[in-house]
């Protein structure tokens, strides 16, 4: 296999631009949360804008589930033979980080919203957050390594389908 299929390069994409929007836009929900949780009742217009986030948040974890089965069935491309050792260890455990944070945030994130659970909103509102945030950063710094220092067009196998 010398690049991600079809289905697997629109998953990534797909998925790429919800978690973002989730991560960027999330006035809706800390405005609902704050309200909720502060046992005041929130606006019917409060809650449909939360709806939103709460929605996007569970097709991540939907499309999540139908991405992985498509890695157990579909494989992934080997990695590119210039990538050291080491950071390919590196990129196998932030890969498998990103996974878990897919099923792990939704999860949380229905807890906080659906069961209005404290510890699962801190959970996915602060440290969770955090590391979606830290794992976009170094995938797109790895991406960004294979593509100009090591020169190994990378970027085309979950862009164009061409190593």
């Amino acid at each position: 296999m010398a690049s991600f299929s079809v289905p697997q390069r629109i998953l990534h994409w797909v998925m790429a631009a919800l978690i973002l929007f989730n991560l960027l836009f999330t006035d809706a929900m800390e405005t609902y949360a704050r309200l909720a949780f502060g046992g005041q009742t929130p606006t019917p217009d409060q809650v449909s804008a939360a709806n939103i986030h709460a929605y996007v948040g569970i097709s991540v974890l939907a499309l999540g589930l139908v991405r992985l089965c498509l890695r157990f069935v579909q494989g992934v491309p080997p990695e590119p033979r210039e990538e050291p050792p080491f950071l390919r260890v590196v990129a196998r455990i932030s890969h498998w980080a990103f996974y878990a944070l897919f099923f792990m945030m939704p999860f949380a994130g229905i807890g906080a919203y659906y069961f209005e659970n404290r510890t699962a909103a801190f959970a996915h509102a602060g440290p969770m957050k955090l590391l979606m945030w830290a794992l976009i950063i170094a995938h797109i710094a790895g991406v960004l390594v294979h593509q100009f220092y090591w020169k190994t067009n990378i970027l085309k196998r979950m862009t164009s389908g061409v190593s």
